[in-house]
C-alpha cells in the first residue's frame, strides 16, 4: 500500500497481504497442515467477475478454502456461492441497509489477530431487557408492515408517499408468473451474471421471450437504486437503450423484466479471443451507435442523463448487433443549467470505466460519460478489458499502453488481431485518435458526445491532438492487475474504515 496515496485519498492500490496463504508456504513450514481462514465483512456490495456455485451455504467456505487462488467468498439465495480469485477491485461498504456477508480469506497465522475476543456484558439495569422486547416488537411489525404491501402501487405509496413520478402504464407482474417463465429461476435459463444479480431468459404465457434482472441482496441495490431504474428507463425511448417491459416488488424480490436480446452483452464477444463474429464493420457500427444512445441520453430526450455505468457488460446486442444501453440504475438526471454535479457514492463495481474527477472526488458531467464512452472505444480497438489489462514492465494499463504507442507511432500494436485488416487502418486510427480524445484527463478537453459524433462521421475532418488521458499508470491498474507473486493480493474497498482495519492484516 502506498502511503502516500493513503494520505491523499487515493486508496485505489488496496493492502497488500503480508502474509503467505498456507497452500502458498513451503512443504517445510512447521504449520503447513494448518487451515487459512476467512475474516467476515457485513453490509458488502460484492465485485463483479465472479465465479459461482449453485452449492448450499455452508458448503462455500470448504469449496473456497480448496482452491488456491480463491480470496474471497459470498453466499446468496438466489444465486449459490459465489467465489473471487485476482484481485478484489470493487467492494463497497454499505451502512447497514443492503449488501451481504463478505468473506475474505486469511493466513492461518492471521487468525488470532482477528477480533475473535470474547466481550461479556453484564446488564446493570433490568429495563435494557425490556428495551431489547420492545426493538424486537418493533421489528416484527415493520415486518408485518412490508408484508402487507402487495400491490407496485402500495409500494410506490410507501416509498415516496406519491404515486406521481411512477409510470401508469408500466405492467406489473407477478412472482408466480415470473417464476413460471424462467422455470422457477433455473440455472439453465442464466444469461449473465452482473453485479446487481442475475439475469435469466424467461418466456411468459404469451409467448414472449423476456430478459428478467433479479436483483441480489448481495448487490446493494436498494429501493432508491430500483425505482431510480423503473422511473427513469420507462421514460425513455430510443433504438439504442434497452426497453423496460414491466417490474415485480414482492416476497421481498426487486425485478426488472426487459426486452430479450439474442446476442447477449458486448463483453461476450469482445473479450473472448475463441469469438471472431465482431469484424471492424460491426465493431464500428457498434461504437457509433452507442454514441447516438449516448447523445439522446445527454442532449435530445425530454430528460437529460447522465447514466454514469457506461462499460460493455451493460451494452446489450439484439440479433442484428445493434447494441442498446442498459442499466439504468445509476443514472442522473440533470436540471436544464446544471452542467455537474456531486455524489458521495461511487459506482465502484465500474472501477476501470469511471473518470478521474469522478473516482477520486465524486463529481459527474455529461464528460464523465465521455471518459467511459472512449474507455469503450479503446476497448473495441484492442480487444483487451481495461480492469485486468495490465504491463508490468511498464507499469501501465490499457489507457497509458495506447497513449505509449500513439505518442512512439507505434498505434496499429494496439489493434486486435481479429480486426487487423490493412483496409480498414485507416477508419480504426482515426477511432483511437477519438478515444484517445475521450479520456484525457481533464474533462474540460474531453469533446462532447455531438463533438464526437462528427468526429467519427467526418464532418469533422482535422481532430486536435490528444493530451494525456486520466489513470495513465496506477490509479485504476494496480488495483485490477491479476497478481502473478503469490506473496501478495490487492484488496480495494471503499469504505475508509474497512480498509484501514483490514490493512492491519495484509500490508
Amino acid at each position: 500500500m502506498n502511503t502516500l496515496e493513503w494520505g491523499s485519498g487515493n486508496w485505489s492500490s488496496g493492502c497488500v497481504r503480508r502474509t503467505k496463504l498456507q497452500c502458498e508456504r513451503g512443504n517445510n513450514a512447521t504449520d503447513k497442515n494448518k487451515e487459512d481462514g476467512f475474516s467476515r465483512l457485513t453490509f458488502v456490495k460484492v465485485p463483479d467477475f465472479m465465479h459461482w456455485s449453485s452449492g448450499v451455504e455452508n458448503e462455500c467456505r470448504g469449496l473456497c478454502l480448496r482452491n488456491c487462488s480463491c480470496l474471497a467468498y459470498a453466499y446468496d439465495a438466489g444465486i449459490g456461492c459465489m467465489f473471487w480469485s485476482g484481485t478484489l477491485i470493487d467492494v463497497q461498504k454499505f451502512n447497514g441497509d443492503a449488501g451481504a456477508d463478505f468473506y475474505v480469506r486469511i493466513a492461518y497465522s492471521e487468525l488470532d489477530k482477528e477480533d475473535h475476543k470474547v466481550v461479556v456484558i453484564v446488564s446493570a439495569i433490568a429495563g435494557s431487557f425490556v428495551a431489547s422486547v420492545c426493538l424486537i416488537l418493533s421489528w416484527w411489525a415493520c415486518k408485518r408492515r412490508d408484508k402487507r404491501v402487495t400491490t407496485y402501487e402500495e409500494w410506490v405509496k410507501g416509498l415516496s408517499d406519491s404515486s406521481e413520478t411512477v409510470p401508469s402504464d408500466l405492467p406489473w407482474y407477478s412472482f408466480e408468473v415470473l417464476a413460471n417463465a424462467t422455470n422457477n429461476f433455473n440455472v439453465a435459463n442464466k444469461l449473465g451474471m452482473g453485479g446487481f444479480g442475475p439475469v435469466y431468459k424467461g418466456k411468459l404465457a404469451n409467448g414472449k421471450e423476456v430478459a428478467v434482472k433479479r436483483l441480489s441482496a448481495a448487490s446493494g441495490q436498494g429501493l432508491e437504486e430500483f425505482m431510480n431504474e423503473v422511473v427513469l428507463i420507462s421514460k425513455l425511448q430510443h433504438r439504442n437503450l434497452v426497453r423496460l417491459l414491466g417490474c415485480c416488488v414482492e416476497k421481498g424480490e426487486k425485478m426488472l423484466i426487459y426486452e430479450y436480446l439474442h446476442n447477449r452483452s458486448l463483453d461476450a464477444y469482445l473479450f473472448d479471443r475463441t469469438q471472431d463474429v465482431l469484424d471492424w464493420k460491426k465493431r464500428f457500427n457498434i461504437i457509433e451507435a452507442i454514441g447516438r444512445g449516448l447523445l439522446y441520453l445527454h442532449r435530445d430526450s425530454r430528460l437529460r442523463i447522465i447514466h454514469r455505468d457506461l462499460k460493455p457488460s451493460n451494452i446489450l446486442l439484439d440479433e442484428d448487433w445493434i447494441p442498446k444501453i442498459s442499466d439504468f440504475g445509476m443514472a442522473r438526471i440533470f436540471g436544464g443549467n446544471q452542467d455537474q454535479a456531486n455524489t458521495r457514492r461511487v459506482v465502484e463495481h465500474s472501477l476501470g470505466y469511471m473518470a478521474p474527477e469522478y473516482a477520486m472526488r465524486g463529481r459527474f458531467s455529461e464528460k464523465s460519460d465521455v471518459f467511459s464512452f472512449g474507455v469503450l472505444v479503446l476497448e473495441i480497438i484492442s480487444g483487451e478489458r481495461n480492469t485486468s489489462f495490465y504491463i508490468d514492465d511498464l507499469s501501465l494499463g490499457l489507457l497509458g499502453f495506447a497513449w505509449k504507442l500513439w505518442n512512439e507511432d507505434n498505434a496499429l500494436d494496439l489493434i486486435d488481431k481479429r480486426i487487423s485488416c490493412s483496409s480498414f487502418r485507416t477508419e480504426i486510427m482515426r477511432c483511437m485518435h477519438i478515444g484517445l480524445l475521450c479520456v484525457q484527463e481533464s474533462p474540460v478537453n474531453r469533446p462532447s458526445i455531438s463533438t464526437v459524433l462528427s468526429m467519427l462521421s467526418s464532418e469533422i475532418v482535422d481532430l486536435p491532438a490528444p493530451e494525456n488521458p486520466g489513470f495513465t499508470d496506477r490509479m485504476s491498474h494496480s488495483v485490477v492487475r491479476s497478481s502473478s507473486s503469490s506473496e501478495s493480493h490487492g484488496v480495494a474497498l471503499s469504505d475508509k474504515t474497512e480498509v484501514a482495519g483490514y490493512s492491519m492484516m495484509l500490508r
